[in-house]
């Protein structure tokens, strides 16, 4: 008996596939959007109420079963009213398209614009020995760490960084976080690693960028009150000492996607829906 592939590659199935890649990509995004929030304990809450009203059901616990209804019922106003900001900010972002920025021929303008705003901050305060430590968001959210501080919401320049850190104002102490190409918030608390590997001369600027950088992969810099050195940290690194033509290489790296990065993009989506591990670039 042989097997008849027209009907596999049937246009049925083919739309059913997209259906399924669709919804996966949905499903994708919106985890993306509340990764390194308070949202996800929230939404593990739901998925427990979900199991418990299976169970109940499946048992014959009526009554439980019958309670586990009206909280899934009343459950739909509820998740509108604790998922607000999460939901905001993602109609922001479907609104800007930035959803889909990854192919959007422009998208370097505003990391290449970034890049050049922390390099005349990170070059005026470290020639003047002003203190600073600058973490910008990558793929774990730090909206944590961003309730901390006093929110902005401001465009990124090299000017507005360096009035933030001078020395006896309301802002300096702490850290600014930029999100999305935009300072969020000054005067943030991050977390101080308690690393035995952390040289003893540093201060608490650099335990607090070593320490975000073990529980989240945000970009840390941080310029040295004492020496004006500059130190980037990422993933549990740390780099010292480094020169503008080194540092400026490193933001570069890190937040200004390559051609080749925009190509494989949908390639990368798939390999982290499916579970493979990605190279790093």
């Amino acid at each position: 008996m042989s097997f008849d592939w027209s009907n596999l590659f049937s246009w049925q199935n083919l739309v059913s596939l997209l259906d399924v890649l669709v919804v996966w990509y949905v499903i994708y995004m919106l985890m993306m959007l509340l990764r390194g929030t308070k949202a996800v304990q929230l939404f593990r809450g739901i998925v427990v109420i979900i199991l418990i009203k299976l169970a109940s059901w499946y048992i014959g616990l009526e009554t439980v079963s019958w309670i586990m209804d009206q909280v899934i019922n009343w459950g739909i106003i509820a998740i509108i009213v604790i998922f607000q900001p999460e939901i905001r900010r993602g109609l922001e972002h479907l609104g800007r398209g930035s959803l889909f920025a990854n192919y959007n021929k422009k998208e370097n303008e505003a990391e290449i614009k970034l890049v050049d705003a922390l390099d005349q901050a990170i070059q005026y305060m470290s020639k003047r020995r002003i203190g600073a430590l600058i973490t910008v968001q990558m793929n774990t959210g730090l909206d944590d760490y961003i309730e901390t501080g006093i929110p902005l919401d401001a465009d990124v320049s090299g000017a507005l960084l360096i009035n933030i850190f001078i020395p006896n104002t309301p802002l300096h102490d702490g850290a600014v976080i930029i999100k999305d190409n935009r300072i969020a918030v000054a005067a943030a608390y991050l977390p101080l690693s308690e690393s035995n590997l952390i040289p003893k001369e540093l201060g608490t600027r650099h335990r607090a960028a070593v320490g975000i950088s073990e529980v989240t992969d945000a970009l840390t810099i941080v310029v040295s009150e004492e020496t004006g050195g500059v130190t980037i940290t990422k993933n549990n690194e740390l780099i010292r000492d480094l020169t503008q033509q080194d540092y400026r290489k490193l933001l570069y790296n890190e937040l200004v996607p390559t051609q080749e990065e925009k190509t494989n993009a949908v390639a990368r989506f798939f390999t982290e829906i499916f579970g493979k591990r990605g190279q790093k670039h």
